[in-house]
């Protein structure tokens, strides 16, 4: 299947985020060496994990950070203060300038929020002169309102990848308590799951606390994946390797997507858009997860596409 029949097929490039690891902005310890443990994504924190007389010192950390360590592959986020505080446009314009890839807003419940996030990050890209639409954005919906905006929020700016759940702040705001179920945040995800998909951007779940239950912890991932979340946003390294390990397709995963891709690359070519396997018919939407299977397990670097490599 060649790279323009997947266009016509509607795919898109995949960004690996199974993992986005939070480092507290005010930690230089953490953030020293944060990238060498393999989540596809760090984000700094300037909010939640700093108290106020710390905010300054942490926007310096982070800051210097940013502009003196590389911390490539990761994509490097960093989780601003709204812009209705004393340091939230101090916040985005720092991050702007000092290279941050994405900025995520915290407790987004409107769209208005994010073209306000989106005209204070556009007009640090003018002054420091970066390129316009170089820095994007990431919202992270914690309360009853964003959830019911979701897709106002998701198709807000042309720069926003992605939203988050955060289960925290939700669960305090609809009166709930968090269990080990999920039951509380079953609509939230699957409403958030549909939003990103309908507007085309990815979503990541919110974090699991208890770093000692490993068990519950792939319970859960593996859970939101069935969603259709991309990934799951950890608060310990720990926490890497089993959600990668429940977000990279298997060797028997990949062996039926090959399987599926290549009946149908015959189907086709016999003027066909549909085959039989085992009793079950195959068409355009099966041949869609295939595929995404193969370019999920391309992106994990756990299959390589022969005609790529030679």
């Amino acid at each position: 299947m060649n790279s323009s029949t997947q266009f016509q097929l509607g795919l898109s490039p995949i960004k690996l985020r199974r993992t986005m690891l939070f480092v507290p902005g005010n930690n230089p310890g953490m953030m020293s060496n944060a990238h060498v443990y393999g989540s596809d994504a760090l984000m700094f924190d300037l909010e939640d994990s700093v108290a106020t007389q710390q905010k300054d010192a942490a926007r310096l950390l982070v800051y210097n950070a940013l502009k003196t360590i590389d911390y490539s592959p990761c994509e490097v986020v960093v989780r601003v203060n709204p812009l209705d505080t004393p340091f939230g446009v101090q916040d985005v314009r720092a991050m702007v300038k000092c290279g941050a890839q994405v900025i995520r807003l915290p407790k987004t419940e409107t769209a208005l929020e994010i073209n306000d996030v989106e005209y204070e990050i556009e007009k640090a890209e003018k002054d420091f002169g970066i390129p316009v639409g170089r820095t994007k954005m990431m919202a992270a919906i914690e309360g009853a309102l964003g959830v019911v905006n979701a897709y106002s929020i998701a198709t807000a700016s042309k720069r926003l990848i992605a939203i988050a759940l955060g289960a925290e702040d939700y669960c305090a705001n609809i009166k709930a308590q968090r269990t080990e179920e999920g039951t509380e945040l079953f609509l939230a995800r699957a409403t958030i799951v549909v939003a990103a998909r309908a507007a085309g951007i990815d979503c990541i779940d919110t974090v699991y606390s208890d770093t000692n239950n490993e068990e519950q912890l792939i319970r859960e991932a593996t859970a939101i994946k069935k969603l259709g979340f991309d990934g799951k946003s950890i608060i310990n390294p720990r926490q890497i390797r089993p959600i990668h390990a429940v977000f990279t397709p298997t060797p028997m995963e990949i062996e039926k997507a090959l399987r599926i891709k290549t009946a149908l690359e015959e189907a086709i070519a016999n003027g066909s858009g549909v085959v039989s396997m085992k009793g079950k018919m195959v068409d355009r939407p099966v041949l869609l997860r295939a595929l995404r299977c193969l370019e999920l397990a391309k992106a994990s670097k756990v299959y390589f596409d022969e005609e790529e490599t030679k």
